[in-house]
């Protein structure tokens, strides 16, 4: 999984993950890379994203990921702020690993009718899996795939991630650091640059 995050970066930096998360897109189509995303949080502006959380699936998952991790910086004047003199804007990448697998026993499913657009698939169709861990009360809600199966096994995965997360964030200051990794965004040595509006690699 795949974590694009602004940080506590002003809206510009949001602009700049939903760029970046089309350029992942559009990078995954060449190489036969599947992308999913399993989290989202909406942005202050329209079309911008504080961050989002991705998996991806493919013999070229690997390489593709390496080329993104890091610090990822755009340039660009604000397109928000045309007054404004800041034109260097940082985003984070950062990969985690597969968690260990959840249990069936350990989580309850339910199958239930996915919301939003989505035409008569949507509306007609109990295909989107509500999953809560019992120990934690942890949740998710994917509707991201038409098959409840493969939503199923989307649903686990981010629970997984989620354990991690929770688990880290209890054991000490070392695993909090993945916990608040949004919000740790290291301006300089960006591992992939982009320029302009277009949002092209420099």
């Amino acid at each position: 999984m795949l974590q694009l995050s602004a940080g506590q970066g002003p809206a510009e930096c949001c602009l700049a993950v939903q760029q970046a998360l089309r350029q992942l897109e559009k990078e995954a189509i060449q190489q036969k890379v599947t992308i999913t995303v399993l989290e989202a949080l909406e942005g202050p502006v329209k079309g911008s994203m504080r961050s989002v959380l991705v998996g991806l699936d493919g013999d070229a998952s690997t390489t593709l990921t390496r080329r993104w991790v890091g610090s990822v910086l755009w340039v660009c004047k604000s397109p928000l702020r045309p007054k404004h003199g800041r034109k260097n804007w940082f985003i984070s990448c950062r990969l985690f690993k597969d968690a260990d697998a959840v249990l069936d026993s350990e989580v309850t499913f339910q199958a239930c009718r996915s919301s939003g657009a989505g035409g008569q698939h949507v509306n007609k169709t109990n295909s989107a899996v509500h999953a809560t861990h019992l120990a934690t009360g942890i949740s998710v809600k994917v509707q991201t795939e038409r098959s409840q199966h493969a939503n199923k096994r989307l649903a686990k995965a981010l629970l997984a991630h989620k354990l991690a997360e929770l688990r880290e964030k209890q054991v000490s200051a070392q695993a909090q650091e993945r916990w608040l990794a949004h919000l740790q965004l290291e301006r300089g040595n960006p591992v992939r640059v982009f320029k302009g509006e277009r949002f092209k690699e420099a």
